[in-house]
């Protein structure tokens, strides 16, 4: 899984046998919760309404990973009619309100949590997503049961969104340990390029006969199942490293 010309020379110290894994940061969707076609339909329709002709898959290629704001600004200038001003406010609880019932997690999220857990690494969360959005998600799926509240932090309420590094610097910077020493697991880029900035490691979930961002270092799964064979990899590779060293 981990390449070995990989060394904390020239990559994020967490990914590397001579380095530290520290903290583990989720996105929410589309690696957690399944919601990002659901709220991307919503953006489609009122594209739609607007006047843009978008389709619901169209809508969902353009719009995942983006901040409301901006989606709002896009449509506008598309169509070339004015939004209301709380349009990204009003969008907000249309999609908090659906997620309370039709949000599912991804396959395997819940096993891959357990299974991340259990090898006692500390996790966190770091979305666009607003906190209202994602207690939504994770009450309806379940997963506030393996995710506590305050690990949990949203870019949409901080006001520095992906792919602004922010919020995965204000996660590490939370759980005090330097950026180098965490893993991002995305599936937008986004939030791969949020990574990148922030100085972390990162893995993308996305099938590995699509299109992905060209970022040395950059490691890529197809299904959540992989994530934590990577980690326990790492962390083999690392107490290997570090038992030579002593």
């Amino acid at each position: 899984m981990i390449l070995p010309e990989l060394n904390s020379k020239k990559y994020p110290s967490s990914i590397c046998s001579d380095g530290e894994l520290k903290l583990v940061i989720f996105d929410c969707d589309g690696v957690l919760v399944d919601g990002e076609h659901l709220s991307t339909a919503q953006m489609a329709r009122e594209a739609r309404k607007y006047g843009w002709d978008l389709t619901d898959e169209e809508a969902h290629r353009i719009f995942t990973g983006g901040e409301l704001a901006k989606i709002g600004q896009q449509i506008a200038q598309k169509t070339g009619k004015e939004l209301p001003a709380d349009w990204d406010m009003m969008m907000q609880r249309r999609i908090v309100n659906m997620m309370k019932t039709d949000a599912e997690t991804v396959d395997g999220a819940e096993d891959m949590l357990n299974s991340v857990l259990a090898m006692g690494l500390p996790v966190r969360v770091g979305s666009n997503s607003s906190g209202a959005e994602m207690e939504a998600k994770f009450a309806s799926t379940g997963l506030d049961e393996l995710l506590e509240e305050d690990r949990i932090h949203s870019g949409r309420d901080l006001e520095m969104p992906k792919p602004r590094p922010d919020i995965y610097l204000h996660a590490a910077e939370q759980e005090g340990v330097s950026p180098e020493h965490c893993i991002v697991l995305e599936d937008s880029n986004a939030g791969v390029e949020a990574a990148r900035r922030a100085g972390m490691a990162c893995v993308l979930l996305r099938p590995l006969d699509k299109d992905a961002p060209e970022w040395p270092g950059l490691l890529r799964i197809g299904h959540l199942s992989e994530f934590p064979v990577i980690l326990r990899d790492i962390l083999k590779q690392q107490r290997a490293s570090h038992t030579v060293a002593a």
